[in-house]
């Protein structure tokens, strides 16, 4: 009798869905829901009821599921494009490190320069009569341009306390044409700048040296493949202080952070260093909270 055949990778009608509450049934007891997704597995034929000696119903994968669960993540892996396959690996070295991650966000921020500082003249006695002559009304303060941000990855500590949040840009890059074309836009830069305390571009050794990064911005080289490569940080980025205003905040609660997708064994680079802390991370005792200690953390510019 020959063997059935195999479901195809794209049987009409499942959807990611679908993929996902296999992956959960395989990887679980498979206590069954009886919703509509797992109705559909079983007309598929991917899962099948069984019952134990206790007469207690649960959901296992066929051969068949078995097979399709492997041919969609297959095919899924294939689809991503270089660029997204590096991100996803920043994003889960990042999420090793305890970080909370989001990807492909809209954030609206500042595109000006920081204004240069001036000191306050004090109080100012009104001009004499004889002097009103000839003065004319103050210029109206210029108005800073905004744009939409869209960072390839966006993290912050899992952390209780605002200051200590240390948001951080990721730059994604696979094409040395992609890079300069950010590097020629200061703009596009300043605004990831007013994001986050740091911002960190990344892309594979060779394509570009690190000194034609501007200063102030972190790099992080991929030696080898984009899969299993060693990623490195080549150059700290510059910390400065940063609040997230609430319009960002708000962004964030619209969006999902990332989380491992089940299922997803895709080698990660933790790339820890000193006794296993992230290369994003501080050591403690400077800026990281101990217990019972509620203390804002130092200003970096300070000695």
């Amino acid at each position: 009798m020959p063997a059935p055949a195999l479901p195809s990778a794209r049987l009409p009608g499942l959807t990611r869905a679908h993929r996902t509450r296999l992956m959960q049934l395989w990887r679980s007891a498979g206590w069954p829901s009886r919703d509509g997704l797992e109705l559909d597995l079983l007309a598929a034929g991917l899962v099948a009821v069984r019952r134990d000696a206790q007469d207690r119903e649960s959901l296992q994968l066929t051969g068949a599921g078995i097979s399709w669960l492997a041919q969609a993540r297959q095919q899924a892996r294939r689809a991503d494009s270089a660029h997204d396959r590096l991100a996803d690996r920043v994003a889960g070295m990042l999420m090793d490190a305890g970080r909370i991650v989001w990807r492909e966000l809209s954030l609206r921020a500042v595109a000006d320069p920081p204004a240069p500082h001036t000191p306050d003249p004090g109080p100012v006695s009104p001009p004499s009569p004889t002097e009103w002559t000839g003065l004319t009304a103050p210029a109206a303060p210029s108005r800073s341009t905004w744009r939409i941000a869209r960072p390839d990855v966006f993290s912050i500590r899992n952390t209780t306390l605002e200051a200590y949040l240390h948001p951080i840009v990721h730059e994604v890059k696979v094409s040395r044409a992609d890079l300069l074309s950010d590097l020629r836009h200061a703009a596009k830069r300043q605004s990831y700048q007013w994001l986050c305390s740091e911002c960190h571009y990344v892309f594979p050794a060779g394509l570009a040296d690190p000194e034609e990064v501007p200063e102030g911005f972190g790099v992080w080289l991929l030696h080898g493949d984009i899969d299993s490569g060693r990623l490195e940080l080549a150059r700290p980025a510059r910390h400065v202080s940063c609040e997230l205003p609430f319009a960002v905040w708000m962004s964030l609660a619209r969006a999902t952070p990332l989380r491992a997708e089940d299922g997803d064994e895709a080698p990660r680079q933790a790339a820890l260093r000193d006794g296993g802390r992230s290369p994003t991370d501080k050591a403690p005792g400077r800026d990281e909270p101990q217990a019972g200690d509620d203390t804002p953390p130092d200003d970096p510019a300070a000695p």
